[in-house]
């Protein structure tokens, strides 16, 4: 049985600089598939050089929310913490459309309203309608990034009619995650599990076929200040078999049919 982790950022330069220790890592605690989403045309040419090197990682291409729009937050004055090459809305989504076929999946794409501010919330969904649509062309999963706007994001999804969707690290109330699964759709529960509520009622009373492991690497942690990586999955799958009152060897089987539900390929 493979374990996997559908949200990781191994070209993050805290991970890159150690690539083939944090990929060992992994393969010694049994994964087997790490779904690398890219956030722009310049770290998605990476995800994809990564991907072309080792075999593990599974690349997905995204245009990150707050980037779609980072040309005008920085005409509006606004500043954003992370140091983005330049690229306009059209630039990165025409990058994802010429390279979706190789993609593993579609993502990290969404909307975010923590960063982005509320004037340019009808500009980012058009261009999340339109990954969305490439997606959809492409019959491939769409991994979501949302941020205080997840029901907003779900009434796009429904009205496209995307129904192979993973939602990474969903940060809304848990009534709205039930809301989500009750579409079909999955989400994926980070390292940090056994620290987080939301994450914990997830794992208890969500579906158990909807259910996914990420860690969104090299944030979200086991512990406070610690980095993740995609090794981490597997505690969170031994958690998940303490809630469920199962043996991890069962946790593992059901985290793998999960991840060929969705995706259509064993991990």
């Amino acid at each position: 049985m493979g374990l996997f982790d559908v949200h990781a950022h191994l070209t993050n330069p805290k991970l890159a600089a150690r690539e083939s220790d944090v990929l060992g890592k992994a393969a010694g605690v049994g994964v087997t598939s790490i779904l690398v989403n890219g956030l722009n045309p310049s770290d998605n040419e990476a995800v994809r050089a990564l991907a072309a090197r080792a075999p593990i990682v599974k690349a997905c291409f995204g245009f990150y929310p707050v980037d779609t729009v980072l040309p005008d937050m920085d005409a509006m004055g606004k500043t954003y913490p992370r140091d983005v090459p330049a690229c306009t809305m059209d630039e990165g989504i025409a990058w994802v459309r010429d390279h979706a076929a190789e993609a593993f999946a579609i993502g990290e794409i969404g909307l975010d309203g923590y960063w982005v501010p509320k004037e340019l919330w009808e500009k980012q969904e058009q261009a999340f309608r339109a990954l969305v649509q490439i997606a959809l062309d492409h019959d491939k999963v769409i991994i979501i990034h949302t941020r205080r706007r997840e029901k907003r994001a779900l009434e796009i999804l429904d009205e496209m009619g995307a129904k192979r969707v993973d939602w990474h690290c969903f940060g809304g109330k848990i009534g709205l995650a039930r809301q989500i699964v009750e579409r079909g759709h999955s989400l994926s529960i980070p390292s940090n599990a056994r620290r987080h509520e939301g994450f914990t009622r997830m794992i208890e009373t969500l579906p158990r076929d909807q259910i996914l492991l990420e860690t969104d690497c090299s944030y979200l942690g086991p512990m406070p200040g610690e980095e993740s990586e995609p090794a981490c999955v597997a505690e969170t799958a031994k958690y998940a078999a303490e809630l469920w009152k199962c043996s991890v060897e069962e946790a593992h089987a059901q985290f793998e049919r999960s991840f060929e539900k969705l995706f259509r390929v064993a991990p």
